[in-house]
């Protein structure tokens, strides 16, 4: 990695001689301005505005514009013999737990490396000092013509700088959180936390920059002379007023769910954590309980409605065959009358 600053680190009165390297760097696709009509690249040239002609670099110096449009010549003298103790110096000021800087403050990452043999162990005190301290240094030093805040931390093995923000940078939040008062409901709150639950924690190395790859996708299909195939529904805008925050809620914790594989419906007592939640401050022991007790009476009732199914045949089998054998019983006993009746009218004759 190639240095962009050369200087030493003040520690009290220990120096330790570093130099400053890019910690990130941007991976977004730049795009240039062309002519649609021909193709031809759009430049942009420098000219003054007075004589209307262009000029190089070497031209053209600072200039601070005051309220009335004038100009204000600043030349790099200047500024070089203003008292910046700052301008070779990582100076540290002090020492704060991190959690006490404001994630808003925080700007460019640096790594800070040792600058030849002679720094390693004075490197590696403050390294190990700052680990056993749990706390962060803050420290100012001067990059691109500039006074700035830091904050100095130990990421691994190496010692790590990020620009801050000064505190009168720091725009105040005025107007931004919502006036309206609005009540908040403890069944909202639970499905709020359900979503939460299920959506889990993400490794953030797993996260990927999925338009960059698309638009890879496009220059490669257009260098090749095709057409990238738009997938159904690509573009269309997503999101919209909520008309029902808890239906809302709720759907997003299935979505969330089948999204794990773990399904809509993954028992009684995740059924009930997404669906049916009272009004009231019932707690969730409560709310399943309730439901497995309906669960396993409707599972009686319904093992009963089966049970008295299969009795009803045979009840009207039996009742069936009953009443034939009383019929042939009936048929029997009338042929035999018959018979005994049939001699004695023959001897009457």
């Amino acid at each position: 990695m190639r240095s962009i600053w050369n200087g030493a680190i003040s520690f009290g009165l220990v120096s330790i001689p570093i130099k400053l390297v890019n910690a990130t760097e941007s991976r977004s696709i730049s795009f240039r301005q062309i002519h649609l009509a021909d193709g031809g690249r759009i430049r942009y040239r420098k000219v003054c505005e007075l004589d209307e002609e262009e000029v190089t670099s070497a031209e053209i110096g600072k200039a601070y514009e005051d309220a009335d449009g004038s100009m204000i010549p600043i030349s790099d003298d200047d500024l070089a013999q203003l008292p910046l103790p700052t301008a070779k110096t990582i100076e540290i000021v002090g020492f704060v737990p991190e959690a006490s800087i404001d994630p808003l403050q925080v700007g460019s990452a640096y790594y800070i490396a040792a600058n030849g043999v002679p720094a390693a162990k004075p490197y590696t005190l403050l390294r190990e000092a700052l680990k056993r301290s749990e706390k962060v240094a803050i420290a100012k030093f001067a990059l691109r013509g500039r006074e700035r805040l830091g904050m100095v931390r130990v990421l691994g093995d190496v010692i790590a700088l990020h620009g801050l923000l000064w505190p009168d940078e720091i725009r105040q939040p005025e107007g931004v959180a919502p006036e309206t008062e609005v009540s908040i409901r403890d069944a909202e709150l639970d499905l709020a936390d359900a979503l939460m639950d299920t959506l889990g924690e993400v490794e953030l190395e797993s996260l990927h920059d999925d338009y960059r790859e698309a638009v890879e996708e496009l220059i490669a299909a257009k260098a090749g002379g095709g057409e990238l195939a738009v997938p159904e529904g690509a573009g269309e805008r997503r999101g919209g007023k909520v008309l029902d925050l808890m239906a809302a809620l709720e759907s997003s914790v299935r979505a969330a769910k089948e999204s794990r594989g773990e399904g809509a419906g993954g028992g009684d007592g995740d059924h009930a954590e997404v669906t049916h939640l009272p009004t009231g401050k019932k707690t969730a022991g409560a709310k399943k309980s309730a439901s497995k007790t309906a669960s396993k009476t409707a599972s009686k009732a319904a093992a009963g409605k089966a049970a008295a199914d299969k009795k009803t045949p045979a009840k009207k089998t039996a009742a069936k065959k009953t009443a034939t054998g009383r019929t042939a019983a009936k048929k029997t006993a009338a042929k035999k009358t018959t018979a005994k009746k049939a001699p004695a009218r023959k001897r009457s004759a």
